[in-house]
């Protein structure tokens, strides 16, 4: 199936200028039909989603561009990417824990106050 920029903008949850940024930067390459509009397929869709997924993993633009890159040289650069995927892996843990261990704080704190008020309301 194709969709149009709008289509596939809405699909993928961004705005067309975001999708037009990333085609920009050379991270998407959509078909161009007669006309000169944009073509995606649904392989543009996965391959955008999954492109949205580094991202908000916490990896740069450079990084994203870097891992294209490998990408279109196939399977020569495998070793390359699970690299890069695997030092992004991870920094998200370490962020994990460290956002784990905010949280328990954040819970004993939470659990202090309201032991504070039940002893209060007893008196």
């Amino acid at each position: 199936m194709t969709y149009s920029i709008g289509e596939f903008a809405k699909i993928v949850g961004v705005t067309t200028s975001r999708v037009r940024y990333y085609e920009k930067e050379g991270l998407l390459t959509p078909q161009r039909m007669e006309n000169n509009l944009r073509e995606f397929t649904d392989d543009d869709v996965s391959w955008f989603q999954f492109l949205l997924h580094l991202k908000d993993s916490g990896m740069s633009m450079a990084e994203l561009k870097q891992y294209t890159e490998w990408r279109a040289m196939g399977e020569s650069t495998i070793l390359e990417r699970l690299d890069l995927i695997e030092k992004r892996r991870n920094l998200v843990e370490l962020e994990m824990k460290a956002l784990q261990q905010n949280l328990d704080i954040l819970n004993r704190k939470v659990q202090f106050y309201k032991d504070q008020l039940k002893e209060k309301a007893k008196k």
